[in-house]
């Protein structure tokens, strides 16, 4: 997963609540199913113009969103303190946190 991805699929994850049914399920096919449009266009039964209409427009509301709160900005930055924390002091912490770190590492993230 490129780095563009990602945060096209964290915004989905963020903000996905926000959008419209139909922007919600084109966009996660697209970016989270790595579907092509013409496929979403053929799930869906519209047309492949609608389907890249629709990403669009709620990419760009998303986009709109984050640039208001910050919040994801926010959020990586504070995952980036934990983490340099947990490099500094050795803390324990859940598997979970590690797995999702070793997962970040696998990524390239």
């Amino acid at each position: 997963m490129n780095k563009d991805t990602l945060k096209m699929t964290m915004l989905l994850d963020f903000y996905g609540d926000m959008l419209t049914e139909k922007q919600r399920q084109c966009y996660g096919l697209y970016y989270n199913e790595d579907l092509s449009l013409t496929e979403i266009a053929e799930m869906t039964g519209i047309t492949k113009q609608c389907v890249h209409n629709i990403i669009i427009r709620a990419s760009k509301k998303m986009t709109e969103i984050e640039e208001k709160t910050g919040i994801i900005q926010r959020w990586t930055r504070a995952r980036e303190e934990l983490k340099r924390h947990l490099a500094r002091n050795g803390a324990t912490v859940p598997k979970t946190v590690t797995d999702y770190f070793e997962l970040e590492n696998r990524l390239g993230i």
